[in-house]
């Protein structure tokens, strides 16, 4: 797919586009590590269905770019939910429906619990997707601590040095963990590794990792936002959750509370059969569930 550059708020940012220009906007947002094909059996079918759909490539992913050297490579939840505001302010989208996983399921999380004026709806793969990240030096379970191995590793410079010169070969075990039924073609992955060729990448995905566990600074401009989201606040809007019942990294159980963050939630859904790359594995739920959310939306 062709793409366009957006000039939003920090960023340059590469951008798909599908459907009317004035039909009502849907925004999918992917996770780490993935890129805009993982909504490639979704964003078509939504654009048949008259929607304004808006792909983007999120910061430190294939052809987007910071707009200043100076400007800190941070992938922190803050910096990803100002990309998703600054964005539809650039695109002249005053209101949404927000569909997203991972980093972009948090991404449209914070802007559906800061700015909930601008989200008719939200599909939100794992629940509140907020980090709590005042909490973050209190243990998990063993068996969660396990499945963030990548996590800790990218504390080291040896895992910094092993993301640089082996991305392909990290993430293609990602992959295979955190969905291990879902039988994907090396083209396909060949596809999307491209994106991690980004000169940001790196950076971007280290300093998330550590970030979230008060291993990196923030970045100052960023503060403001930071200190909304400590309050872990509610999300109002009406929530759809989808979660894959086989997910390697964020299993099912991560969500079964989600209600207590999500007055609005409507339903959760397990999705079985499903890991946690969920839009690539299963595109069916996201299309209904937004067509709901769309068809319910003042």
């Amino acid at each position: 797919m062709p793409h366009v550059m957006v000039t939003a708020g920090a960023l340059e940012v590469a951008v798909e586009l599908h459907g009317p220009a004035d039909g009502p906007a849907v925004v999918l947002l992917h996770g780490f590590p993935d890129d805009v094909r993982a909504w490639d059996g979704v964003a078509p079918a939504l654009a048949a269905r008259g929607k304004r759909v808006v792909v983007p490539y999120l910061r430190g992913y294939g052809p987007t770019r910071y707009r200043d050297p100076a400007t800190p490579r941070s992938g922190q939840q803050a910096a990803l939910g100002a990309d998703l505001l600054a964005l539809m302010d650039a695109l002249g989208i005053g209101r949404a429906l927000l569909a997203g996983y991972d980093w972009g399921g948090r991404a449209a999380c914070i802007v559906a619990a800061l700015w909930p004026e601008r989200v008719a709806g939200l599909v939100s793969a794992n629940g509140y997707n907020i980090q709590d990240i005042a909490a973050s030096g209190r243990p998990a379970a063993p068996e969660q601590e396990a499945r963030h191995w990548y996590q800790w590793y990218l504390h080291t410079e040896r895992g910094v040095r092993a993301l640089t010169e082996n991305r392909r070969a990290f993430c293609h075990l990602l992959w295979r963990m955190w969905s291990p039924s879902w039988r994907f073609t090396e083209a396909e992955f060949a596809a999307t590794a491209a994106s991690w060729d980004n000169p940001d990448f790196v950076a971007t995905v280290v300093q998330s990792y550590r970030h979230r566990h008060r291993a990196a600074p923030g970045d100052p401009a960023l503060e403001g936002i930071e200190a909304r989201l400590a309050a872990r606040p509610p999300i109002t809007i009406p929530v759809i959750v989808l979660h894959g019942a086989e997910d390697g990294v964020d299993p099912p159980g991560n969500s079964a509370g989600c209600a207590a963050r999500i007055p609005g939630l409507r339903r959760r859904e397990v999705v079985p059969g499903a890991g946690h790359f969920l839009p690539r594995e299963t595109p069916q739920p996201w299309i209904a569930c937004l067509e709901e959310l769309g068809l319910s939306s003042p």
